[in-house]
């Protein structure tokens, strides 16, 4: 296999360079390696032929044997085409091509036995089949014997007659010119004690399956090799970091935490914030670098257990910084953390974001650079080059899959031993994703509400029943309770979905005449976002009429209800998310979500998913079976980046769960795989990601 990845696609007869142009830009095959992992999505059973006489209008595709009797040229512009007539002796069906005429009449010779397959079509009394594939008799062996492979391509692939046909041709070419052997990449112990097929066999039989069984069994070997050399790439990557980065020592819990713990508290620490500040306490005082990553629902309480790894941080001696992805949930942080420590003058804290003024710039970058600030909590205006600390110890990043990794890695290099990092996200991830997209990371879990929160209910309404909607809002507001009102913004409508959003503005006013209601959207300047919101905070305004900039970073305790219109136009995160915006004080909070009537059965499952759990873990879940890994917030942005070629994450958590405990079970006894057995997984590796930056180390 070694040589196959540096071997040019323009090698195989057959693909110029004009065609290997469109393979790199359209599927990313650049070498033979790539050709070869291009798994087909699909397989029909070609292995009956069927009799002319048999075909009806509920056959997906047939496979028919025999001959063509004529050609005629018909229709005169776009209406032109080529009819065969074509005949196995049971009957007569038409053969019609739109495109090609010429090169297909020539092509086909009358009388000849050929192999048709293709998708009959009904037309008038009779049938047809449009642009059917057709091989001489003779090649019955190689197109009819069974399961026929279906790869993606794309319009610009066709219009190179660089079809499903083709790409199949060229991997029954490839095979042949090695042989039908491809190169072992696992040792000889692993592949018996897995008992998975030869690398060999599972590329035979993903291609050209000889069986179902043996389809299933490349398809399990393959699922395997893409999951396990991800795992023991990030298991690797964890390793070397554990061994070489050393980090701030930070053994004493000091004078601070104590005083906060004891005197400031705003109320009892749940079991799993305790738990999860003993983690990253044991991690600190390790003299190893943290990577941690901390999960927890929204309104679960993660911005107190970071201020408590603060002061941690500042007990020992070092300055901490915080990154949130919006000047909106940068300022809550700055707020947060400013009301949680009240009256410790000790303890000083800072916010730089995008609009702070030159001459607050001015103040606050020397006293960071001299370490008279403890605290600093800002956007990506952290990771500018201005911004020098003196000694930064723990760096948090919240809601990091906002972040690019190179952002990330800029404020790594603040210091010349890497600041501990903790990096907190509120959209619970899948356990397989997390395995995958973060398992270099040591993760935290809070899964308990603080005390005194009452679950969210969450109720399902059709967009005809408004007028009870109406009144059940102005009972909430009558009682002293604000209402979010949220609208989708999808960008392709952007201009559709505003509309819509200035329009529910104008009915809310005109139906709540008696209360201020303020909206907010993506097109306003900051600073007009900024005083709208401001009026809903600070309880001015009752209604907030907003797209989904609201989706992270509000925190009103007072509001109540959140009515999420067109609901059936957000993916299930999204409305977690959302919903998580209420419930953040002692009342009974509400969500509402407001959809058509006509809905897909997926859709609907959405909706009764969100309406039967609170817990962001199932949610995830669910939302990963539904839309897949593909779709997720994150993978994109991810150290490895989840282009998988035949793994599903949604589906394959059990071979994604064997794979990471076999390259475990490796690396427990051959840490850097130096052994001579395990070389060739090594230079697997090698291969597999040396095209990458690895930003695995970095969180």
């Amino acid at each position: 296999m070694e040589e196959l990845h540096k071997r040019d696609i323009t090698y195989l007869r057959g693909i110029d360079r004009k065609k290997a142009e469109t393979l790199k830009n359209e599927i990313n095959i650049y070498t033979f390696e790539d050709l070869l992992y291009y798994f087909p999505y699909k397989y029909l059973d070609r292995s009956r032929i069927y009799a002319v006489s048999e075909i009806n209008g509920d056959l997906p595709y047939i496979q028919l044997k025999g001959r063509i009797l004529s050609f005629d040229i018909l229709g005169e512009g776009h209406t032109r085409r080529l009819i065969g007539r074509f005949t196995d002796g049971t009957g007569v069906i038409d053969l019609v091509w739109f495109k090609g005429i010429v090169y297909t009449r020539n092509k086909y010779v009358l009388g000849k036995e050929y192999i048709v397959f293709g998708k009959p079509s009904e037309f008038g009394q009779s049938y047809n089949i449009v642009h059917p594939e057709i091989d001489p008799g003779e090649n019955a062996h190689q197109v009819a014997a069974g399961l026929m492979p279906f790869y993606n391509t794309t319009e610009k692939m066709k219009k190179s007659f660089l079809n499903s046909r083709a790409i199949q041709n060229f991997q029954y070419m490839l095979l042949n010119i090695l042989e039908w052997k491809v190169n072992e990449i696992l040792p000889a112990a692993l592949l018996a004690r897995t008992q998975l097929v030869s690398l060999s066999e599972a590329m035979r039989n993903i291609h050209f399956p000889e069986s179902p069984k043996a389809l299933q069994a490349a398809r399990l070997r393959l699922k395997f090799d893409e999951l396990f050399f991800i795992q023991l790439h990030i298991l690797l990557s964890a390793g070397t970091r554990k061994q070489k980065s050393k980090g701030m020592l930070c053994p004493v819990v000091g004078s601070l935490f104590h005083t906060f713990y004891k005197e400031h508290l705003p109320f009892a620490l749940t079991d799993a914030q305790k738990r999860v500040i003993k983690e990253i306490r044991a991690d600190m005082g390790s003299g190893k670098q943290m990577n941690r990553l901390l999960q927890g629902d929204v309104g679960s309480g993660k911005t107190l257990v970071a201020l408590f790894s603060m002061l941690i941080a500042i007990d020992n001696g070092y300055q901490t910084c915080m990154m949130a992805p919006t000047e909106i949930l940068a300022r809550q942080h700055y707020s947060t953390v400013a009301n949680f420590l009240g009256d410790m003058s000790d303890v000083r804290i800072a916010l730089l974001v995008g609009s702070t003024s030159k001459r607050e710039r001015n103040q606050i970058l020397p006293a960071v650079a001299s370490g008279d600030i403890d605290i600093l909590i800002g956007t990506h205006a952290l990771i500018e080059n201005s911004v020098v600390f003196s000694s930064l110890g723990l760096a948090i990043i919240d809601e990091q899959h906002r972040f690019g990794v190179e952002q990330r890695a800029q404020l790594w290099k603040k210091n010349d031993i890497p600041p501990h990092v903790l990096v907190m996200t509120a959209t619970p991830i899948p356990r397989t994703l997390a395995m995958t997209l973060y398992g270099d990371l040591d993760v935290s879990v809070i899964d308990q509400l603080p005390p005194g929160r009452k679950p969210v209910k969450t109720i399902h309404r059709y967009d005809t029943g408004k007028a009870r909607l109406y009144e059940f809002l102005r009972k909430e507001i009558s009682a002293g309770r604000q209402v979010y009102v949220v609208y989708p913004l999808i960008e392709e409508s952007e201009k559709l979905d505003y509309k819509y959003l200035e329009e529910g503005y104008a009915l809310f006013r005109e139906i709540f005449p008696e209360y201020t209601v303020c909206m907010v959207h993506g097109r306003m300047k900051a600073a007009e976002k900024e005083a709208e919101m401001k009026k809903f905070v600070s309880g001015e305004a009752h209604i907030l009429m907003a797209t989904t900039v609201i989706e992270v970073g509000v925190n009103v305790p007072n509001a109540s209800v959140m009515v999420i219109e067109s609901a059936e136009r957000f993916g299930l995160s999204q409305l977690h998310q959302l919903r998580g915006r209420v419930g953040r004080g002692a009342e009974q909070s509400y969500c509402i979500l407001v959809s058509s009537y006509k809905l897909s059965a997926d859709t609907r499952r959405r909706l009764e998913i969100m309406v039967s759990t609170n817990n962001g873990f199932e949610i995830a879940e669910a939302d990963l079976r539904m839309r897949g890994h593909g779709d997720l917030d994150g993978t994109r942005q991810s150290g490895i980046g989840l282009n998988l070629k035949i793994a599903d994450l949604a589906s394959d958590g059990q071979i994604l769960q064997y794979a990471r405990d076999m390259a475990a079970s490796i690396l427990a006894d051959d840490e850097n795989l130096e052994r001579d057995e395990n070389k060739m997984l090594r230079e697997r590796i090698n291969v597999l990601f040396s095209r990458k930056t690895n930003w695995g180390i970095i969180s």
